[in-house]
């Protein structure tokens, strides 16, 4: 089961930070995307325009070699005895290089670099494999070979002559053949003589040439232009609609303001950032009291009106930094600077009373989180659990009592919880390993002393935490539903001890067993309850059903036709706890009950002992007798309380004047001493205190809680 509950919570925590990941907008990567794809772009126009530009001049180059070296040829092949004139007839400008290096013909202006490098044909077969010698022109080096057997471009110098040359008006019969310059390169032909054939190749710049690059350029430009341009609109539509989405997503659109998972997200982030534990935060649970009473009264739409209101008053009040988010119904969320607990309690009292203009009340639970003290300014802050520290403030807040107030966290809230899930664990084992005992409290008749009935009250013996009190787990099992499981444990127990005491001969006295509210959603109780004690084979006329009066303010017809039903079955029913707080005369009109509880306040307080209580007690007891009902007075404590009962016709007291909860085996001595043959044979009589003596009271419910371990 523990490690399902660990699955389910961290399956719940990793939803909650993709939940988290919604608020960043992640605009650096969109941006990041746009550089790339632009730097891109750039890259690839350029690398068009030099690949393009490059396949046209090493094919110029290619096409110029191939005529001089046809040209060398027919020179060495019948022609050499003329001398240098078929070159000297050439289109050319070249120089005629001995083995030694020295120039024995040249013709035109020799402009080539002692520098220079071999040049690998592009466009030749791999069989046929040739390397030529190359030379950059001194004059426009923008065509020169490099070191590895290729041709590099002065692509920035080519532009800028090529710009020069076409706003110029040199060159004009260059330009008339549709050409806007000429680029030199020096290259070298070997000849059978031992001799070397240096000739000056041009590479012309055409102005077709040149266009149609600019054109593919362009092209190219506009169409990654539209693209890059689409991808703008793209991001700019996507960073509006996540913006919208985010501010949906943040945003409680019937008051319009941040919601929970807007405070989630900020507070996260506030808290776990760098330096934050220098800083001291508080959670506060801010809670509109009167929230649900106010829609009544006006309306829903008024509410959320005034919930508008509230917050953004709230806003107002709280300083830079500060979170601030309508986290339920009635209740704000809020994250506020902490310096110690009496300024946040004044700034809380401060901020309660500008919103309680009106009659409004408001009540506040803080959850504080001091700076940690000494870290470094770079610390983050660990262990920061936002659900977790806030649903602590929401505990401090449902700790108050009252309808307005403030409360701070304790460490009691969490013992208390533990407590409740340890009781919660092991209730089934409990009952299951009968840990639970019953207790009997004697009921006496105030005149004659006598023993007249007993309530069964329940303790817990456990192995592992000891002897415990009902106030230490019967409010647990009242919130968990468990306490239904216990009416059934406790009703079984003292049928089958009334049972026993019948057939050891005793003198049974009928025994109230307490049935819980929790019980009437059941269609079928009188029937449960009757099958419980004839499965036991106590007569049912020893087993009281005792309904408390706050029971009788759910269903009322429901418990009307229980009560019949227990009644025609031949239970006797009693209301407890009558007047606790909830009296109400209507339901002892419509109640067929047997029998009154007067709860234990009416004997208690400053009123107590007066005329004006000894009148109410007194018109309380003849009221129950008027309707047929016997009373019993629980609570009693002192002699004199006995004798007034007495004097006023209380048919049974219940309370530390005559005993108080003991065991079984103890009441079996009670209920022998308190038969009457017995009694009269004996001269055993329950003997009351003496008047001159208080007598020392020490109720099992006054004691403290205690801290339990957890299982």
């Amino acid at each position: 089961m523990k490690n399902k509950d660990d699955k389910a919570r961290k399956k719940l925590e990793k939803t909650r930070k993709r939940f988290l990941k919604l608020r960043k907008n992640h605009a650096w990567v969109t941006v990041l995307m746009f550089l790339i794809i632009s730097f891109v772009a750039a890259i690839s126009v350029t690398m068009f325009a030099a690949v393009f530009t490059g396949f046209s001049v090493n094919a110029t180059i290619e096409n110029q070699y191939e005529a001089k070296k046809m040209l060398a040829d027919i020179y060495e092949g019948g022609v050499a005895s003329e001398g240098y004139k078929l070159f000297d007839e050439a289109d050319m400008d070249y120089f005629i290089r001995s083995e030694n290096g020295d120039i024995i013909h040249s013709k035109g202006e020799i402009t080539c670099s002692e520098q220079g490098a071999f040049y690998d044909m592009p466009y030749t077969d791999e069989d046929d494999r040739q390397y030529i010698l190359m030379y950059p022109d001194t004059q426009y080096s923008v065509i020169f070979p490099d070191e590895n057997g290729g041709v590099d471009i002065d692509f920035m110098k080519l532009a800028q002559d090529i710009r020069r040359n076409i706003s110029s008006d040199e060159n004009k019969e260059v330009k008339s053949r549709e050409i806007i310059m000429e680029l030199p390169v020096w290259m070298t032909i070997d000849l059978s003589s031992g001799e070397d054939l240096v000739f000056k190749a041009v590479v012309p710049i055409k102005e077709g040439s040149v266009t149609l690059v600019l054109i593919m350029v362009g092209f190219m430009a506009v169409l990654i232009g539209v693209i890059l341009l689409l991808m703008i609109v793209h991001t700019i539509i996507a960073a509006v609609d996540q913006g919208r989405v985010n501010k949906l997503f943040y945003t409680d659109i019937k008051i319009n303001a941040n919601n929970w998972m807007w405070f989630i997200a900020h507070a996260d982030h506030r808290l776990n950032m760098f330096g934050s534990a220098k800083k001291g935060f508080a959670f506060v649970d801010l809670e509109f009291t009167g929230y649900r009473r106010y829609c009544a009264c006006r309306s829903i739409r008024d509410g959320e009106m005034k919930l508008s209101e509230i917050y953004t008053k709230l806003r107002s009040l709280l300083s830079g930094g500060e979170l601030c988010a309508h986290s339920a119904e009635d209740r704000f969320a809020l994250l506020m600077y902490y310096d110690s607990e009496e300024d946040m309690r004044k700034r809380l009292e401060g901020i309660i009373s500008s919103l309680g203009e009106g009659g409004t009340q408001f009540r506040a639970g803080v959850y504080p989180l001091p700076a940690v003290r000494g870290a470094g300014y770079l610390t983050r802050r660990r262990n920061v659990d936002i659900e977790r520290d806030y649903n602590n403030a929401c505990a401090a807040c449902s700790s108050i009592a009252s309808a307005s107030g403030i409360a701070f966290y304790d460490e009691k809230f969490v013992e208390e919880q533990r407590w409740e899930d340890t009781v919660a664990q092991v209730q089934q084992i409990a009952v299951d390993g009968e840990e639970f005992v019953v207790y009997y409290q004697p009921k006496y008749d105030p005149a004659t002393h006598m023993l007249r009935g007993a309530e069964a009250l329940i303790r817990w013996d456990s192995p592992v935490y000891g002897f415990l009190s009902p106030y230490k787990f019967i409010p647990i099992f009242e919130k968990n539903g468990f306490v239904t499981e216990i009416d059934h444990y406790m009703l079984t127990h003292v049928a089958r001890d009334q049972k026993r005491w019948l057939d050891m001969g005793l003198k049974c006295v009928p025994v109230s067993v307490n049935v819980s509210r929790a019980h009437f959603i059941e269609p079928d109780l009188a029937e449960q309850i009757r099958d419980t004690v004839d499965r036991e084979g106590a007569p049912r006329e020893l087993i009281e059903i005792e309904l408390t009066e706050s029971a009788f303010f759910d269903d009322k017809n429901a418990i009307i036709n229980v009560i019949n039903k227990l009644k025609s079955y031949g239970f006797k029913v009693s209301m407890d706890d009558f007047g606790s707080g909830y009296s109400s005369l209507n339901s002892l009109k419509d109640m067929p009950l047997d029998v009154l509880k007067l709860d234990a306040d009416f004997f208690r307080g400053k009123e107590a002992g007066t005329d004006r209580g000894a009148i109410v007690v007194g018109e309380a007891i003849k009221l129950a007798k008027s309707l047929n009902m016997l009373t019993v007075a629980e609570g009693i404590e002192e002699r004199k309380q006995v004798e007034f009962l007495a004097e006023q016709g209380c048919d049974m007291i219940q309370g530390y004047a005559f005993a108080k909860p003991m065991t079984g085996a103890d009441y079996e001595e009670r209920m022998i001493e308190g038969r009457s043959e017995l009694a009269e044979d004996r001269g055993v009589k329950v003997q009351l205190p003496p008047e001159k003596e208080p007598i020392p009271i020490k109720r099992e419910d006054d004691e403290q809680p205690k801290t339990f371990p957890a299982v």
